[in-house]
Order: structure tokens, then sequence, then C-alpha cells
């Protein structure tokens, strides 16, 4: 490309296109250089001023699919989180999930009294060292971001339940308090929860150790990047609390429910293996 082309982002607004970012992103899901080369080459080929980043995800999605379906899964993995919807305890769940293999003890759903009000917690994480709560903020459209109204929310949710404990141990005091959403913050809920203490995990922030650093370095996946699974399917299994696609190699038996024929059954546990066995 000779001339910078205009990109339209989910929210609306409009920046250049910055060929490393679809780079980065390719190389995180585990395409090698060649296969990189070849689909920022394609990708380029199809650019106009104003094209959306949906469009160039898609593009680049379905040349992945077409040689390297574990790789494509591991792309789509930010649609994958939207797609737990369209309400968001399974994203909660999953979270617990996540903060197990990283050595917590984990609750979700629970009611902690706080000093002056009683408080709905989605997530409570413990271990020797370290405890916190969170809440989830799950939306089911990428051009939605938490915004200040939520971190100062959360932010009073804190302050009424300083002093008391989400377990027996001397550890489990509530001294952190977690906003963990899977799309955005708006630069005002950054600030403000800078200023206050509250921590902040979203999609791409902070910049190291976000919360698709999180998934990556666990090798956890929901059953929702499968693409031999359709959108049904998905939800039929994590109905049954088939969250993580790890889990279908520890419950292959829960494959029934879906009814599938032989070769489709078959080629579904073939991409699970190919996925998440070697986690």
């Amino acid at each position: 490309m000779n001339l910078p082309v205009t990109i339209t982002k989910a929210d609306g607004t409009a920046e250049f296109f910055k060929v490393e970012k679809l780079r980065r992103s390719l190389r995180r899901a585990g395409a090698n250089p060649e296969e990189i080369n070849e689909i920022v080459s394609e990708v380029n080929k199809t650019l106009y001023d104003g094209v959306q980043t949906q469009e160039i995800y898609r593009h680049a999605f379905s040349l992945l699919r077409q040689s390297k379906p574990p790789v494509a899964a591991r792309y789509s993995l930010r649609r994958a989180l939207f797609n737990l919807g369209p309400t968001g305890f399974p994203f909660e769940k999953f979270l617990a999930r996540l903060y197990r293999t990283e050595g917590y003890h984990t609750k979700t759903g629970i009611t902690l009294n706080g000093k002056c009000a009683p408080h709905e917690i989605d997530l409570a994480a413990y271990n020797d060292q370290h405890s916190f709560i969170a809440e989830a903020k799950f939306h089911a459209r990428p051009g939605i971001k938490s915004d200040l109204q939520v971190a100062m929310y959360s932010y009073a949710r804190l302050l009424d339940l300083k002093g008391k404990k989400i377990c027996n141990h001397d550890n489990c005091g509530i001294d952190e308090f977690w906003i963990i959403t899977n799309t955005k913050f708006t630069h005002t809920a950054q600030k403000y929860a800078e200023c206050v203490g509250l921590k902040l995990l979203s999609w791409d922030y902070p910049r190291n150790n976000n919360l698709h650093d999180h998934i990556q370095r666990a090798g956890v996946y929901p059953v929702t990047v499968l693409q031999t699974l359709s959108a049904s399917q998905a939800e039929t299994l994590i109905s049954r609390d088939m969250i993580l696609c790890r889990d279908l190699l520890d419950h292959e038996s829960v494959l029934r429910h879906l009814h599938l024929p032989k070769r489709k059954h078959e080629a579904l546990m073939q991409e699970v293996a190919s996925l998440c066995g070697g986690n």
C-alpha cells in the first residue's frame, strides 16, 4: 500500500490501518511467519477507506480457517467470548475456570453482606497469598465499553465491603476489587480506577498481562471457539457446564446430547484435541 487507509472500529471511531496490529494478532494465534505474510498480503489487496475492522477480521479468519483450523480458533478467541452470551453467567464461569488454572480457589454468584447493604459478587478468588473479588462486565458486542459510572459504582461497593472476608483464612480479606470485561474501558474509567485503587482487566488492558494474555498463557479456551460446533450446540454444552473445550476431553460422553453423526463427532474431538489436548 502506498497510501494510509482509514478503518472503522467497532465503536464507530476511525483510525489508520496498522499492519503490525494484524501481524501481532496472527502471531499470537500461532500463525507462522510465512502464513502471516500471505494473509497480510491478501488482506492488503481488499482494503479501502472506511473498511470495518470486522471485515478485516472475517477475511483473515477465512484464510486461516482454510489452512490452520486450530490457529483460526485461537484467532477467533475474542469473538468466542462474545458468543458466551446472551447472559453474563457463562462469562463469570469462564473467568472462574481461568483463575483456577492460575492456582486460585474460586466462587461465583455469591452474596456478601457489607456494612450497609448486601452485594451480589460475580467472582471471588483466593489462594495462600492473595484474594480478590470481581465484577464481571460481559458485553455481547465489541463496541460497548465499561465507563466511569461502572468504576464509581464498583468503588462504592469496595468501600462498603472493606473488612469483610470471602473465606475463613487470614488472607481472605477484601482488599482488591477487580472489574473484568470482555470489551474495553473508557479512558475516564481507567483514570478513575488508577486514582482510587480499583483493578481493571479487559481484552487489551493493561498493556501487559491483560485478559487476552491470561487466556493465552493458561491455554483455556471457551467451547465457542470450536469451529465444528454450531451456536446452538455450543449453548447446549454451556448449559451443561461444559465451558472450556478441554472439558470435552474429560467428559466426551456429554456430546450425546448433541446427537452428532459419527463423522461429525470424530471431527469435533479431533479439533478439541488439536486445540486443547496439549494443555
